[in-house]
C-alpha cells in the first residue's frame, strides 16, 4: 500500500523533509540568541544611560580598549577643545537617514592628555574632497558630557578604503589613529556629546541608542519553529493525498466482472 514510498520521487522529498527540520530548528534558536543578546544590550544601554556621571579618566587611559560593559556610560570631562586637530568622520547617517559627517575634535585635558569627543553630525557639503564648514566649538575651558563609546575599527566595521582620503577626513573613529595625528596621548575609544545642550548652528546631537525596541527575532524564532514542525505535516499530508489518488486510479483501472451466463 505505501510501497510509493520507495521510489525516487518520494525518497528525495523524504530526504529533503529530513534535512529542512533541523536546519530550521536551529534558524529557530539563532533568532533566539538575537533576541537574547538584544534584551542583553537594551539592559546594559539603559543601566549605563542612568547611571551617574563618572570622570572619563576613571573608566579609560591611552591604549584602554573600552570594554562593553562601560558602552554608552556617562562620563565627564573638562579641557579646552582642539579645534586645529579636528577632523570629519564621513559617511554618517542622522536620525533622519540623511548621509553626512561627525565632527571629532580632540579635547586637550589638563595634564596634556586628549580625549576625541564626536559633537555631532552636519550635512554633506557640495564638494566631499573639501573640508565641509563646521559650527565651532566652544573655546576656552569647557565641561562636557558624553557617552562613552569603544574604538572602531575595520575588523568591526569592514571598512577597508582607509587611504587616499580628503585631509582632515576619517572613516573611522580610531583614538590611537588620532594619538599619532595629535602627537600627545590619547585615551582609548571617544565621547558622543550629550550635553551641553548645543546652541545656534552646532552640530546635529547624535541622539541617544534605542534600548526599548526588542525588535522581532522572537517572532522570526517561533516562525521558524512553526515551519519545521509543518514539514512531517505537511510529509503526512502528501502520503495519504498520494495513496488515496493511487487507490482511485486501481479502482478505476480494475474493469468490471461480466455477468455470469444463465
Amino acid at each position: 500500500m505505501y510501497r510509493f514510498l520507495l521510489s525516487r520521487q518520494w525518497v528525495i522529498l523524504t530526504l529533503i523533509g529530513l534535512v529542512l527540520i533541523p536546519t530550521m530548528v536551529e534558524l529557530g534558536f539563532w533568532q533566539l540568541h538575537r533576541h537574547e543578546r538584544r534584551v542583553e544590550q537594551n539592559a546594559l544601554i539603559a543601566r549605563n544611560l542612568e547611571a551617574k556621571p563618572v570622570p572619563v579618566t576613571a573608566l579609560t587611559s591611552p591604549g584602554h580598549t573600552v570594554p562593553r560593559a562601560d558602552y554608552w556610560r556617562r562620563v565627564t570631562a573638562t579641557g579646552t577643545y582642539d579645534t586645529a586637530h579636528e577632523v570629519v568622520v564621513r559617511r554618517r547617517t542622522n536620525a533622519d537617514e540623511r548621509v553626512g559627517f561627525h565632527v571629532l575634535t580632540p579635547l586637550v585635558l589638563a595634564d596634556g592628555r586628549a580625549v576625541l569627543v564626536n559633537r555631532g553630525w552636519i550635512p554633506t557639503a557640495a564638494d566631499q574632497q573639501a573640508f565641509p564648514t563646521v559650527p565651532p566649538a566652544a573655546r576656552g575651558t569647557v565641561t562636557i558630557t558624553g557617552r562613552l563609546k569603544a574604538d572602531e575599527t575595520t575588523k568591526d566595521s569592514g571598512i577597508k578604503d582607509l587611504a587616499g582620503l580628503p585631509p582632515r577626513q576619517i572613516m573611522l573613529i580610531n583614538s590611537a589613529q588620532q594619538a599619532k595625528a595629535l602627537g600627545r596621548p590619547v585615551l582609548g575609544g571617544y565621547l558622543e556629546q550629550s550635553a551641553p545642550e548645543p546652541a545656534g548652528s552646532s552640530p546635529e546631537p547624535i541622539a541617544e541608542p534605542d534600548h526599548e525596541s526588542i525588535g522581532t527575532h522572537m517572532a522570526y524564532a517561533v516562525q521558524w519553529w512553526l515551519f519545521a514542525a509543518g514539514v512531517p505535516v505537511g510529509w503526512v499530508i502528501l502520503v495519504r493525498r498520494e495513496k488515496r489518488d493511487r487507490q482511485t486510479a486501481a479502482a478505476r483501472s480494475t474493469p468490471e466482472p461480466a455477468p455470469a451466463n444463465v
